[in-house]
């Protein structure tokens, strides 16, 4: 009887076709992402610079003494990151990491489970194992385990803190938030969406966690103002390497500040119209207004702020699970083309073209952002354009869908 189980069953339908030929790519590329070429790792390495300010920390001795000079990963997280980091240093280095690869490899699948459940997707559905080989295979959730950071972590922080927000858990929502705060700020553009959906309680955990760490954190370390005096500086600066915002990659081309300044306007500009048109009619629809607008702001940051590198991606992952929605801004070529851009790990260094090749290379990510942003503005607009052509501005800006149409996407077999 139990030889017959594991006897492979033959897919009776669709659905069941894209399961079976998914599900064994999606787990191998998982276990080949964490066992082979994270434990491997590569040149860079953001793993060290952390393990070793925990263990600097542990023993009261001065974290912050980084030489900014180097281009080497800097340890750049403030006192209550520091806090939240120093049990990594309590065993060796190399079982640390490898518990820190784990860590961060559980926290992207537990990440994508939640997002299964903020969209009514079952396990069972074809969206599972897609959005597991999606993100496995993915330059941003590779590169993170690779080389060895948090943001897998932020990842699910992030997805926390929407599905809780939906669920009007409020408190929790602004907890789940707050424990990235503590280490970095990278998803702070999304306070705005409790801001003007009046969900007031999440700033107060959202804000005290951070404080309530940042309080424990500096009578124990020996040297936190250095982070005020030499690190937070370092942070507020804009360097031309590794950096695919457009202000990297301007001072990288050389490009006049009059000319970045804008190419930075006119993208505010993009976001700015978006933001306004989600606001406006899309509020309502909490599932569609929090992801989407959660992507258009990320995304926003990453391409107008002073640092901007491929990886911080993996937070447009709500954004792009839109696309099972029938009114997802997602549903085009040019869309995905972009994801291309900053989601593929293809490599575009050419030893037959090497300066075509150093160019598309350095500039997938950038060129990636700012399609998408693009495309998003560009098809809300069309559909304001449109329903204000109909006159049923009154009615929303959706398009008008036939009620026979069926989605392509089903919640399970």
């Amino acid at each position: 009887m139990f030889l017959r189980q594991l006897e492979p069953r033959t897919a009776r339908t669709t659905a069941e076709v894209v399961k079976f030929a998914l599900w064994p790519l999606a787990i191998m590329t998982v276990l080949h992402r964490v066992l082979v070429k994270a434990v491997n790792g590569a040149r860079t390495d953001d793993f060290t610079p952390v393990y070793n300010a925990a263990l600097e920390f542990l023993n009261r001795r001065p974290v912050y003494t980084a030489n900014f000079n180097w281009v080497d990963p800097h340890y750049l997280y403030p006192p209550s990151g520091t806090l939240l980091m120093a049990p990594i240093a309590i065993i060796d280095p190399e079982r640390s990491r490898w518990l820190f690869i784990l860590g961060n490899a559980v926290a992207v699948i537990i990440a994508g489970y939640l997002l299964l459940k903020m969209f009514g997707l079952a396990l069972d559905s074809v969206a599972a194992p897609i959005l597991l080989l999606g993100m496995f295979a993915s330059e941003t959730v590779t590169n993170t385990l690779v080389y060895t950071n948090i943001n897998g972590v932020v990842l699910l922080g992030e997805i926390a803190f929407l599905y809780l927000l939906l669920k009007r858990r409020d408190a929790w929502a602004g907890v789940a938030i707050g424990l990235t705060f503590a280490v970095k700020p990278i998803l702070a553009p999304l306070l705005l969406l409790p801001l003007v959906t009046k969900q007031w309680k999440v700033f107060v955990t959202a804000f005290g966690i951070p404080l309530i760490l940042t309080a424990v954190a500096w009578p124990l370390a020996v040297d936190p103002m250095e982070f005020v005096h030499h690190t937070l500086p370092y942070l507020m600066e804009s360097r031309d390497y590794f950096n695919s915002a457009i202000v990297g990659n301007g001072a990288y081309y050389g490009l006049p500040g009059w000319l970045v300044l804008i190419l930075r306007a006119a993208f505010g500009v993009v976001v700015l119209v978006s933001l306004w048109l989600l606001y406006r009619y899309y509020r309502e629809d909490r599932l569609f207004f929090f992801c989407t607008t959660s992507g258009v702001l990320l995304c926003g940051s990453f391409l107008l702020g002073s640092l901007g590198q491929m990886y911080y991606s993996m937070m447009l992952l709500p954004l792009l699970m839109t696309v099972v929605l029938r009114n997802s801004v997602m549903r085009n070529w040019p869309a995905w083309l972009a994801v291309y851009g900053f989601m593929s790990l293809d490599s575009w260094l050419s030893g037959r073209f090497p300066a075509t090749g150093r160019a598309a290379e350095y500039m997938k990510t950038t060129l990636g952002w700012s399609l998408l942003l693009l495309v998003i503005c560009a098809v809300l607009v069309v559909r304001y354009l449109t329903a204000k052509r109909e006159g049923r501005l009154d009615q929303g800006i959706d398009p008008v869908f036939d009620e026979r149409e069926r989605e392509t996407v089903p919640v399970a077999s």
